[in-house]
């Protein structure tokens, strides 16, 4: 499932992962920040959209993509409350399917912040107040000049798999925080984490987690691709730990994306960026390269077999690379020159499956039994 800034395909692969067939555009002209298969019922698929004219909307298909629905309710922010400022959503960012339990639920971040549930499947959507009409939170997330150039955004929303009461979700910029009670009171979990130089640590809103993947192997086991490096949490404690700096310091440990083993708790991969001072956001050096961990972030292999060697400044967003659960594990990613990328043996080899899309926002991997 690749979600670009100008419509949705979908690539459909046979068992071996050797061979692809295209399905798409869909939606072509919209803005598709998220798209996402419900692994439920294996066949409901939730498409983010920003409809040009129309403003942000959701959209839902019950048989794959064949045909799609328009949500009557998508995400909106309520009337503010007294002593609070109004706000719009932008475009809704990030989609998470509730737990197993919990059929129906799915959960939205949106930007500028905002996180929202729905019980039925996707067609209408509540705002929760805590944290989107919070006053404390609503401080931390800042104005919308503060976020990511887009916009500020909530995403990684993460349900613990034995727990449907326990969740997580994070904010550029805002933060990481916790919720043991379905999203009905959230506490910031940054101790450990690093901001930009001459920052205030403490300070929640200078914190700007970009992607935060829950391990399905270990739920207690958290990975964070920060702004400020790569890190690992092992709960119980709330103390994140800085495992990039076991990068090489040639490449360093900058970039969005990350992606965790869906068996192996020690394994995870990252795509580095060029996260020098004018923020550049491309490959380093013009070299594109995967590293990956498997002891949890001690050591880092890099994994670049297939790509080119040299004058590619890829940049791949926080959405865009991900995982399937097969055996060697399949990785993807997609580039924002309109790339998209695979490996069937956990990184070791890098093929590329469809070039001349437009700019891919998102990238999802789904098994259709």
């Amino acid at each position: 499932m690749v979600s670009t800034r100008k419509g949705a395909w979908l690539y459909r692969g046979d068992a071996q992962r050797k061979t692809w067939s295209v399905d798409g555009p869909h939606f072509l002209g919209h803005i598709i920040n998220h798209m996402a298969l419900d692994p439920r019922d294996g066949k409901t698929l939730l498409v983010a959209a920003s409809t040009g004219h129309l403003g942000p909307t959701l959209f839902r298909s019950r048989n794959h993509g064949k045909t799609w629905k328009e949500a009557s309710k998508p995400p909106a922010f309520p009337k503010a409350k007294r002593g609070l400022e109004g706000r719009t959503v932008k475009h809704t960012f990030w989609l998470t399917p509730g737990h197993v339990s919990e059929p129906g639920v799915w959960y939205a971040g949106t930007s500028p912040q905002g996180l929202f549930r729905t019980e039925d499947g996707g067609d209408t959507w509540e705002s929760l107040p805590h944290p989107n009409e919070n006053s404390t939170y609503r401080n931390w997330m800042g104005s919308e000049q503060d976020g990511t150039p887009d916009g500020p955004k909530m995403h990684s929303i993460l349900i613990d798999p034995r727990d449907p009461s326990h969740m997580y979700f994070s904010m550029s910029g805002g933060g990481v925080h916790e919720s043991i009670d379905k999203g009905k009171n959230w506490t910031p979990l940054i101790k450990g984490m690093e901001v930009v130089e001459d920052f205030d640590a403490s300070n929640t809103a200078f914190h700007d987690p970009h992607c935060v993947r829950l391990c399905p192997s270990n739920p207690d086991r958290l990975y964070q691709q920060n702004h400020c490096g790569i890190y690992r949490l092992d709960r119980p404690s709330s103390t994140w730990v800085r495992i990039g700096k076991n990068m090489p310091k040639r490449i360093g440990d900058i970039g969005f994306p990350m992606v965790v083993h869906p068996r192996d708790a020690d394994t995870a991969w990252v795509f580095p960026m060029d996260g020098g001072t004018v923020w550049p956001r491309t490959s380093p050096h013009g070299k594109p390269c995967v590293y990956a961990t498997n002891d949890g972030g001690k050591r880092w292999r890099r994994l670049d077999n297939g790509m080119p060697a040299e004058q590619a400044w890829w940049t791949v967003k926080r959405q865009a690379m991900t995982a399937d659960a097969q055996n060697p594990v399949g990785l993807y990613f997609g580039t924002t020159s309109g790339e998209l990328w695979m490996s069937r043996n956990e990184g070791e080899k890098w093929t590329c499956i469809a070039r001349h899309l437009p700019e891919i926002y998102a990238v999802e991997v789904a098994e259709i039994r």
